[in-house]
Parts: C-alpha cells; sequence; structure tokens
C-alpha cells in the first residue's frame, strides 16, 4: 500500500495560516503522534517557528514509536536508537484551542520528507483513498467514553445511570466541554452521563475517516485540558475501576458507492445491499484477527466481556449492543442514515491505525464477497446459534496479539514495520500483565492513555 502524503502548504497558504493564529492571539502550536501503545506523544513550538515544524518537521528518533506503556522502549532492528524521523504538523486539519493554543496532528517522515511506513495516519488516508478509487466513500465517527474522578481524593464521580443528577452536579464541566469544542470547531451531537460510575459520554458527528480520528484525538485533549480546569482527572482506559463497565471508544461507519448508501435500500436481509452485507461479512471474519490493533491493551480484555456492551461477541444485528457489529438502520430516527458500529475498540488503539484496518476489513470484504453470518436477533448471551454463528472473543492478549501479528489481512492494511512496533510494544504489555493483578494493572495504568 503506498502512503498518500499529507498536503504541504505554499507561501502565500502558510502566511494565512500564521496570520490566522496570531488574530486568535495564538502563541503555541502542539504537535501529537499516537504511537504503537495509543499514547499521544508530543512537541510544542510557538507560532514563529510554524513553518519548521510543518515544512522540515521536528527530530525524533525511530524509537518513539516502540514506547511501551511504562515508558521502556521495545527495541527491533527497524526501531531503535539509531536514525531521525521528522514530525510535520499538518496544518490542513489544525485546531485552534483557545488560551493561546493551537494543535495539529503529525505525520512522520524520514529527513528525506519521505512519508514512513508505520505512520498511522499516512496508512489511515491511504486507505481511504483505496476505496475512493473502487467508488466508495466512507464517514466514521468515535463515540468517546471516559471516566472522571477527583484530582485530590482519587474518588470517582458519582451517578446514576445516565441520569440527571450526574449531569447537573457537572454542569458547568459540561458547559466548558461544550465551549471548548466549539472554539475548536468541533461540532458537538450529544454528551451525557453514561452507565458506569463517574462515566460519560460524548458524541461527535460522521467525518471523513482522517478527520474523524484527528477529531477524536483533539477531543481528549479538550477534555483533559477542560478537567484539569475543575479540579478533575478523566481515563479512558478500557476498565477505570476494578468493578463495573469500562471505556469503549466504538466507531460508527457509512459507506455510499457512487453516492448510494450500502447499508440501507438493498435487497438482502435488513435492507442491505450486496456491498453491505460483505462488508458486515469481511468485518466479522477477520474482526477476530485484529484485536491486537483494536482492543490491544493489557487492560483492554478486561472491558470486552459479555454483559458490559462492549461487542464481546463476533456477530452482527440491528441494534443489538453486545453484538460486535450494530447495525444502525436508516429510520427518522437516525438522521445520518444506515450505519454499521463497530463495538470492540477501544481508547488504547491507534485511532489512525485502527479505522485503517476497519475500512481495509470493509474493502477487502466487498472485493471478496463475503457471505453475510446469520444475524443475532437477541441477547447473544443467550441466542441458540450453532458454534460457527456464533462465538465470543478470545481475552487473553498474547492469544489476540499472535493472531494480529501474523495475520496476512491485518499485515496488508497496516505493513510489515507497523506490525513489528505492534508486536514489540505489545509484547511488553504481556510480560507487565503477568506481574501483576488485574487490580494493580489498573491502579497503575488508569491514565496512561490521558492527554
Amino acid at each position: 500500500m503506498t502512503n498518500v502524503i499529507m498536503p504541504i502548504f505554499n507561501d502565500q497558504e502558510l502566511s494565512d495560516f500564521v496570520s490566522k493564529l496570531e488574530k486568535s492571539n495564538v502563541h503555541t502550536l502542539i504537535g501529537t503522534y499516537i504511537d504503537n501503545a495509543g499514547i499521544a506523544r508530543a512537541k510544542q513550538v510557538p507560532i514563529e517557528r510554524t513553518s519548521a515544524i510543518h515544512r522540515s518537521g521536528l527530530g525524533a528518533s525511530y524509537s518513539w514509536a516502540v514506547f511501551s506503556i511504562d515508558d521502556v522502549l521495545a527495541i527491533t532492528p527497524s526501531f531503535s536508537v539509531v536514525g531521525d524521523m521528522r514530525m510535520r504538523a499538518d496544518l490542513s486539519a489544525a485546531r485552534i484551542l483557545g488560551d493561546g493554543v493551537a494543535w495539529a496532528p503529525f505525520d512522520i517522515f524520514d529527513q528525506e520528507g519521505n512519508s514512513l511506513d508505520h505512520c498511522p495516519r499516512a496508512r489511515l488516508r491511504s486507505q481511504y483513498q483505496r476505496l475512493v478509487a473502487a467508488d466508495f466513500d466512507a464517514r466514521c465517527a468515535y463515540e468517546i467514553e471516559f471516566t472522571w474522578f477527583d484530582e485530590k481524593t482519587g474518588d470517582v464521580g458519582g451517578g446514576p445511570a445516565y441520569g440527571l443528577r450526574a449531569m447537573m452536579d457537572n454542569e458547568e464541566f459540561f458547559a466548558d466541554i461544550a465551549s471548548g469544542l466549539r472554539i475548536a470547531g468541533i461540532e458537538l451531537e450529544q454528551l451525557h452521563a453514561e452507565a458506569g460510575l463517574g462515566q460519560i459520554e460524548l458524541s461527535t458527528p460522521p467525518l471523513n475517516p482522517v478527520e474523524a480520528a484527528d477529531v477524536l484525538v483533539v477531543t481528549r485533549l479538550i477534555l483533559s485540558r477542560v478537567a484539569r480546569r475543575h479540579g478533575k482527572k478523566l481515563s479512558f482506559a478500557p476498565q477505570s475501576l476494578n468493578d463495573g463497565l469500562g471505556n469503549g471508544a466504538h466507531v460508527h461507519c457509512s459507506l455510499t458507492q457512487r453516492g448510494a448508501p450500502i447499508f440501507s435500500g438493498g435487497a438482502y436481509e435488513r435492507g442491505l445491499t450486496q456491498e453491505g452485507a460483505s462488508a458486515i461479512g469481511g468485518l466479522l471474519r477477520w474482526l477476530p484477527e485484529s484485536l491486537g490493533v483494536l482492543a490491544p491493551s493489557l487492560l483492554s480484555s478486561v472491558r470486552l466481556l459479555p454483559g458490559k456492551w462492549s461487542g464481546a461477541w463476533v456477530c452482527w444485528g440491528v441494534e443489538n449492543r453486545e453484538a460486535a457489529v450494530r447495525l444502525c438502520q436508516a429510520t427518522p430516527g437516525n438522521p445520518h442514515g444506515a450505519n454499521v458500529e463497530i463495538k470492540v475498540t477501544d481508547h488504547t488503539a491507534n485511532p489512525y491505525a485502527a479505522l485503517a484496518t476497519i475500512l481495509g476489513f470493509i474493502e477487502r470484504g466487498i472485493d471478496e464477497k463475503i457471505a453475510l453470518p446469520v444475524e443475532a436477533p437477541v441477547n447473544p448471551n443467550v441466542f441458540e446459534g450453532t458454534a460457527d454463528q456464533i462465538s465470543s472473543f478470545s481475552t487473553d492478549q498474547a492469544e489476540n496479539l499472535l493472531a494480529t501479528c501474523t495475520s496476512d489481512i491485518v499485515r496488508s492494511i497496516l505493513g510489515d514495520s507497523m506490525i513489528e512496533a505492534i508486536g514489540a510494544v505489545r509484547g511488553r504489555e504481556v510480560i507487565l500483565s503477568a506481574q501483576s493483578s488485574r487490580e494493580e494493572l489498573i491502579e497503575m495504568y488508569r491514565y496512561t492513555w490521558s492527554s
């Protein structure tokens, strides 16, 4: 797969961009790179250095790709102390955050200006262009779940589930979240208390896949900035508490073919077109091979269990929140039209690599005309299907990582270099997991994926 290069501003575009920052009283530009542990690594410059961070880029060791969650470098033959990457900020995706700060995502290049094969954002851009070249278009959105804790006491926030009281107790916090997103030009669709203690969910509209992943990254940054002002710490970990529900980062995807939706208006089951049926078929065939990318961390398996609405069952169903793939039909109650929700993904995944993988499964499912499995019309926990119709995902991180690293289709989507880095980083987590209890792991890594 050939990486599609991010756009580079000409002199006039760059001058106009800096002028826009100056008019908004911006003094600092932050760039972020999401690594293979799912952590946001960052550098910042004063706006006088905008040209440098965009065109030549900022230096970073190749080892940045193999930082583990405990900040130990999982050195590999390709990722060591030798060599230098250039982190170049994509100014076309920049967002002004307020208080003198702006943000932009990094693409990674070599010193000659060539996009590196293990750049997750470039991989997603290329996968999206493969769909476009085949006359498809995609719109995606991440649902963002997180849990808040008191910064001083460490106590988790209160309930009740989906409760008005939980919202009123945090009214100013919620209002500042909405304000922060508005400043950044991000539309807020809904914001509410979720089912778990101190848990909140936020939704944004569907966008092109690269922009959708960018919005997830910057929204988590905005949430963390706002939380600090309110004496809160946010956890995006798949499991923030020893008991109860975990935090997901569910992915919604809709596709059109030459302008016509593929998940509605067709002659197949539930109104699916042949392409829509094969897209779901592809997802379900290959999702078990992809948990090393989609639900990859040592805390992911704690969340990915039946009864937690995490999509722990390898099946699909209309509005079935226990199914790995939930079909949301085109109804008056669904203004964005028919789409599929992939529920297994959490915040420990690299959001760019995760979306590239999901779209890759959809593309190949359509291309190979993968058959649509039998629908799970009820709760999969009680569904009386045969073993080949429904099963649950493995919750063994080592097993899932091996399946991902040996998967031909995942490797074809993400490339050898990224698979090498993922294997090293997540392999380090397998070792860490064996050294501590689940309770200790949750305590140690509760805030690892927070900004």
